[in-house]
């Protein structure tokens, strides 16, 4: 396993924890918003071995609690199990998120509780799937699997939805509400723009209209709250 980034400290990526947050590359969507094009299109070196990060993860024992693994996509990457059984044998909780398109690593990791909370990505209503992932088109099987392991698991965990102004619209929410309705959390999440944002002509929502996606929602939901919003 190789690492293509590290943020050292984070008190909002892991829930309840004070983590690190570990990069891999390669993905299976091509997001037009991604704010880490960079990890799934190639040009990203490699930041660190596996060695290198249980030698930095060493010496955070007393200042970090978790690590949370993202991407890219997690779960693309065979020797996921056990770099999360390696971190937890450390002492160390883990976090992962996951856009679902792997439900049977994703059933795994549940199955042989690797994880103690994990972040679902739900890209939009299944109708408006492949635009948003920027695909030509999208099995929603193994979507529709991964929501279901979660929502009849007993893991902590949460969807969340980051909203572009172009691409998600009312209905949208009603659909995603009524697709994961019974689920503890859902986070909306503002887009920002940023440099390495693949396509440059998207804009993010006012906190109205994200107030008014989130009470959509909250129909369905028992929770629902809003992120990146001032």
């Amino acid at each position: 396993m190789h690492l293509y980034g590290l943020q050292k400290m984070t008190l909002l990526d892991f829930p309840g924890h004070v983590a690190c947050t570990v990069f891999l590359n390669a993905c299976d969507c091509r997001c037009p918003f991604c704010h880490n094009f960079e990890l799934i299109d190639g040009t990203a070196p490699a930041l660190m071995s596996e060695e290198e990060f249980f030698g930095f993860l060493e010496k955070r024992h007393g200042l970090l609690d978790g690590v949370a693994i993202t991407g890219g996509e997690p779960c693309l990457h065979a020797d996921l199990p056990a770099f999360m059984e390696k971190i937890r044998a450390c002492g160390f909780a883990v976090k992962l998120d996951t856009n679902g398109f792997h439900p049977e690593m994703l059933s795994r990791i549940l199955e042989e509780n690797l994880a103690d909370y994990i972040a679902m990505d739900i890209k939009n209503s299944p109708e408006k799937y492949a635009l948003t992932c920027g695909l030509d088109r999208v099995d929603m099987k193994p979507i529709e699997e991964s929501v279901s392991l979660l929502l009849g698991g007993n893991v902590e965990y949460e969807f969340r939805t980051t909203v572009v102004r172009e691409m998600h619209d009312e209905s949208d929410f009603k659909k995603i509400g009524k697709w994961i309705c019974g689920a503890k959390r859902y986070f909306l999440q503002k887009f920002t723009d940023r440099d390495t944002v693949p396509f440059g002509n998207l804009s993010a929502p006012t906190r109205g209209e994200l107030e008014k996606y989130a009470f959509l929602v909250s129909n369905y939901v028992n929770f629902v709250a809003l992120r990146g919003v001032d």
